[in-house]
């Protein structure tokens, strides 16, 4: 029996014409209709038909043209992950890479892209809502917002679908039902970690909040609060959500209150700027102050000296969970169906995913 000479494919000849649907076609002995369901994901076409075909596009390394895609699945396949804050702090900051790589292994499975955009100052808000009104991507994740941010007004009034990462404090948000958003239990956490620095006897305890025109910030304080609600106000110092942030925090409630023997942290890099000062002070841990952190950031709580204890919230799947819920509703499954947090259809529209405190050597 004579060898067959093996079809011939893209790779075989670099210089062949790009393959098309007609040459998907013409090698599946399909329609060109029924290529282009299969390729653009439509339904309607039998398994084994949507075996041939596929096996014919490995076999030409055929590659859809993503603007005729975009015409027909009137989807760009791309969303806009927009966050509140500068490159400068987007890329120092390890709790935006575990978020962020949440939100791109999500997307990535569903096959669409993710456009990375930073507000660096006032000036970029006006070029993001641009890039959000010209139909370049399908939906948008908005997070690290600062109030009154206006990211959340310019994706509604372009007809946008989004998802807010953290909860909403503008007015009239919490009536919102069309709103959607996916948050931690910022205050159920504090109340753990100032809890546990009750239980170990400490009595002057005090807190290094974040920005407090973020409600993740506001919500941790009202923890502390809640367990402290007679708490001295000195025993208070506003940070940023960075180790510099709260090294300074740290210093300045050493100066007020010397006597202080217990630090709750809302975040685990201000945390490490707090134990770098409480170091320089002469302060030991946890013997002379007790520290606890917030965040369980797999690169900070497992290398600060002494290892810190912090309240873990899974911050790479609620980037997951951000993605997943704005799917759903490009989709149009609506946002509430979420298997992987056990919520079912027709549940609440926003998640809150647990925390949990972590114990370690500072506290």
């Amino acid at each position: 029996m004579p060898e067959q000479t093996p079809r011939p494919t893209a790779e075989a000849d670099p210089a062949a014409p790009r393959p098309t649907l007609e040459s998907v076609a013409e090698r599946a002995g399909v329609s060109r209709a029924t290529v282009s369901r299969v390729v653009n994901g439509g339904a309607g076409v039998r398994e084994a038909l949507r075996e041939k075909v596929q096996r014919a596009v490995e076999e030409l390394g055929y590659l859809p043209n993503l603007a005729a895609r975009t015409l027909v699945t009137r989807r760009n396949h791309a969303v806009a992950v927009v966050v509140a804050e500068p490159g400068s702090r987007l890329f120092s900051d390890p709790f935006f890479a575990q978020h962020l790589r949440g939100i791109g292994r999500e997307l990535s499975a569903a096959d669409n892209q993710m456009v990375l955009m930073m507000v660096e100052d006032q000036h970029d808000y006006e070029r993001v809502g641009r890039y959000l009104a010209g139909g370049h991507v399908d939906g948008a994740l908005l997070f690290s917002l600062h109030q009154p941010d206006p990211l959340p007004q310019m994706a509604r009034k372009v007809g946008l679908p989004f998802v807010v990462g953290g909860r909403p404090g503008w007015p009239g948000a919490e009536s919102d039902r069309q709103l959607v958003y996916v948050d931690s239990d910022n205050r159920g956490g504090a109340r753990l970690a100032v809890g546990h620095l009750r239980s170990l006897g400490r009595g002057a305890i005090a807190t290094i909040t974040g920005p407090l025109d973020q409600t993740s910030a506001l919500d941790r304080l009202d923890g502390y609060r809640d367990v402290l609600p007679d708490g001295d106000p000195a025993l208070v110092a506003e940070g940023d959500f960075t180790p510099d942030g709260g090294g300074r925090a740290m210093a300045e409630l050493l100066a007020r209150r010397p006597d202080l023997d217990a630090v709750f942290a809302a975040s685990d890099a201000m945390a490490s700027g707090a134990l770098r000062v409480l170091r320089e002070a002469g302060r030991r841990v946890p013997e002379d102050v007790a520290v606890v952190g917030f965040d369980d950031v797999e690169s900070i709580a497992d290398w600060t000296e002494p290892p810190l204890t912090t309240v873990r919230q899974d911050i790479e799947e609620m980037g997951r969970l951000m993605a997943r819920l704005l799917l759903r509703r490009l989709d149009g499954t609506g946002p509430a169906s979420v298997p992987a947090t056990g919520l079912r259809a027709g549940g609440p529209t926003s998640v809150i995913t647990p925390t949990r405190l972590v114990r370690r050597a500072s506290a």
